[in-house]
């Protein structure tokens, strides 16, 4: 099999902090937010295949928008499930064997090639691996009534983004063999008992999940700020 990459664009999520209004859909600088995210993967040369997971009431206008934006890449869309690793599982059994396969979240826009060819370049070497940022404020663990515990160490702490990159056959093991709820793929191979290795991501690879994250994703596309 020759090496080759792939990858799922999950955009399956309900969107329900977002005050009634669909955040996938919705244009950021004269395009819509989901389209920012799938056009690095179509112009990133070594992926040569995406599929993309949404919502079974969104498919129609997700088709729609490949084909406006000639996302020729795109191979399949296909219905998401009801937990995010139900819809990554759906993705991956989409997806032509690949060597490497890049999963990212559909509402993190200012993703760039760049970001997805270091993670490619750690993957090779170590088959899995995950873009983060440290943790720049303090954290504490605290108990449900709000009493702190403990202030953890901040400098073993990281904050991880998408893409995750993985060795096809790995992630498609891990979603094979792992039940448990997980909130990434990350932690879905950690369950395996394999190493993750975490990659520079950037502070600008934002997840849109509130409305107030529009206006500064917005801002960072009018003024031209990319993931470098």
């Amino acid at each position: 099999m020759s090496e080759n990459a792939g990858a799922v664009i999950v955009a399956a999520g309900s969107g329900t902090r977002m005050a009634g209004g669909d955040k996938l859909f919705t244009e950021v600088a004269g395009r819509p937010l989901l389209a920012h995210a799938i056009a690095p993967f179509q112009e990133c040369a070594p992926i040569e295949r995406i599929v993309l997971v949404m919502a079974t009431l969104k498919l129609k206008r997700g088709r729609e928008l490949v084909e406006r934006y000639e996302f020729t890449k795109v191979t399949a869309l296909v219905k998401g499930g009801e937990r995010r690793q139900d819809s990554v599982r759906a993705g991956l059994e989409a997806l032509d064997e690949c060597e490497f396969v890049a999963i990212h979240d559909g509402a993190r826009p200012l993703v760039t090639g760049e970001l997805i060819e270091r993670g490619l370049d750690a993957t090779r070497e170590t088959g899995a691996a995950a873009p983060a940022v440290q943790i720049a404020d303090t954290v504490k663990e605290a108990d449900p009534d709000g009493t702190v515990l403990r202030t953890l160490d901040r400098s073993r702490l990281w904050a991880v983004q998408t893409p995750q990159v993985f060795r096809y056959e790995l992630l498609v093991r891990a979603h094979r063999e792992v039940a448990a709820d997980v909130t990434d793929d990350a932690a879905m191979v950690e369950a395996l008992g394999e190493r993750v290795r975490l990659f520079e991501g950037d502070r600008r690879n934002l997840k849109v999940t509130m409305p107030e994250d529009l206006v500064l994703i917005e801002a960072l596309v009018v003024a031209g700020v990319k993931v470098a």
